[in-house]
């Protein structure tokens, strides 16, 4: 932490806010206990917010939809709030639509029998919804559904999109009668820094794909928090094992707790990879690497040896995959909003091949086997490649000078600039995100922090900016 906070532009100040306990939420999902804590830390927020006033001219709150609390603090001491969307257009399309499915539809949305269809988005099965809606009845549905029914309460909503990407998913938004809050596709922003030293890993993973052909190796990934089961786990390593393909693959202690995945399971120090099936090691000692725990990503997918990815699609997975390297993908969903991400990249953009799972959930090694020789070595590869290629292209185009998501920026800046011809200040609550799987690499990973550079640096906006920083011990 000391050291990212250390690395920021001299114009970002921050606050550490004190830190909060609340009770009997240990079994709590984590995004309740992330909101209870965000709720919890209003009064300081208050305090601190009223004595900078006394000297200071501010100007807006900028926070995402988990600290949407915030709106009444914000109303309070008549700041201008805005919403950041760490994720795509896609999921903030459901967010804004939420309240109207709620009212329209009876049924559990996974129980309907036809795809729905949200603004500008492709029809999505309500399976693959993003998981709070999975339950209508569970408390996480009501406060996610509550976060939702205040996004007309703010001034704007950045996303972290462009134009190529989601134009369509955009532009529907921005002329919905409904009249929502502008709208500042902002991204791709992809979280800077990789947690560790790349040289320390000179002699492994990394040394490893020196070693390779170029485009050979699937990188398998699902993220520091994703977890499969162990039946799964079997069959995604003899499935590997009989593709024929050079792997990388990032694993992490079985969590049996569902058929296919979960998040954050504790890893066993006594043998990391003493799960993996008998002999697989030893069998494909040749043809793939196993890493317990935790590699450098974006070193991985920058590699010229790795030719593909497979990948939990979380977005920020997504956009390194599409600006590191144009990397091919195969979409395997775990948690979160991941299941919409692969709908929209394997069915939408028709940049990644999904396997199929059977009625248990799981997906078998004979599917994986396919899929992964499609992938690598078929025709479905070439056509996801060219398709890549040309989005990697266009998210530069998107960040360059004149790009959109620059033009979008400096519109938004301009506005905030013209609040106050003071010294402006954006207060910036954000939440202090700590890996579970190693205490070294804890940082703050969150793209409001490349927003905020992004203000000076591609639209020069240089006046100040307050980051608070509420502590906690959850992960969402």
């Amino acid at each position: 932490m000391k050291a990212v906070l250390e690395g920021l532009p001299t114009n970002i100040d921050h606050v550490f806010l004190p830190p909060v306990s609340p009770k009997d939420l240990e079994e709590a999902h984590p995004g309740i206990q992330i909101s209870l804590t965000i709720t919890l830390s209003l009064p300081s927020l208050r305090v601190v917010l009223k004595s900078l006033l006394e000297t200071t001219r501010l100007v807006a709150l900028v926070f995402d939809p988990f600290a949407s609390e915030v709106l009444e603090v914000a109303k309070e001491l008549q700041l201008s709030p805005y919403f950041f969307i760490p994720t795509n257009a896609m999921v903030l399309s459901l967010l804004l639509h939420l309240p109207t499915l709620d009212e329209t539809i009876p049924c559990e949305y996974r129980d309907l029998p036809e795809p729905l269809k949200l603004p500008g988005c492709i029809p999505i099965h309500g399976k693959d919804l993003i998981n709070p809606v999975q339950d209508r009845k569970s408390e996480w549905y009501k406060l996610f559904l509550r976060n939702a029914k205040r996004f007309p309460l703010v001034e704007g909503i950045m996303v972290n999109t462009f134009i190529d990407l989601e134009g369509r998913v955009i532009k529907t938004l921005e002329e919905d009668e409904a009249g929502y809050p502008p709208i500042y596709p902002v991204g791709p922003i992809i979280q800077s820094g990789s947690g560790t030293d790349d040289e320390d890993d000179r002699s492994g993973c990394l040394r490893w794909l020196d070693n390779q052909p170029g485009g050979s190796v699937l990188f398998v990934c699902f993220g520091s928090g994703g977890t499969l089961s162990s039946d799964q786990i079997n069959e995604l390593a003899l499935g590997l094992e009989s593709s024929g393909q050079k792997f990388l693959w990032v694993v992490r202690s079985p969590n049996n707790e569902s058929a296919n995945a979960a998040y954050l399971k504790n890893q066993s120090h006594d043998d990391p990879l003493a799960f993996l099936p008998q002999g697989f090691l030893a069998r494909t000692k040749g043809q793939g690497l196993v890493v317990p725990s935790w590699a450098p990503q974006a070193q991985i997918l920058s590699h010229a040896s790795t030719g593909g990815f497979l990948t939990h699609c979380g977005w920020n997975s997504t956009l390194e995959s599409i600006m590191i390297n144009g990397t091919l993908l195969i979409a395997w969903p775990l948690y979160a909003e991941q299941r919409m991400n692969a709908t929209f990249l394997a069915e939408d953009l028709k940049v990644a091949l999904r396997p199929k799972a059977d009625e248990k959930g799981l997906v078998g090694r004979e599917e994986i086997a396919k899929v992964v020789q499609g992938l690598m070595d078929g025709e479905e590869g070439k056509s996801v490649l060219k398709r890549m290629k040309e989005l990697r292209i266009a998210g530069e185009k998107a960040k360059s000078a004149d790009g959109s998501s620059t033009r979008a920026l400096s519109k938004l800046a301009s506005k905030l600039a013209n609040l106050s011809k003071a010294a402006m200040q954006l207060m910036v609550p954000i939440r202090r995100y700590s890996s579970r799987s190693s205490s070294s690499r804890s940082v703050l990973k969150n793209p409001l922090i490349d927003i905020i550079s992004s203000f000076e640096e591609r639209v020069g906006i240089t006046n100040r900016v307050l980051i608070f920083i509420i502590p906690t011990n959850y992960t969402p």
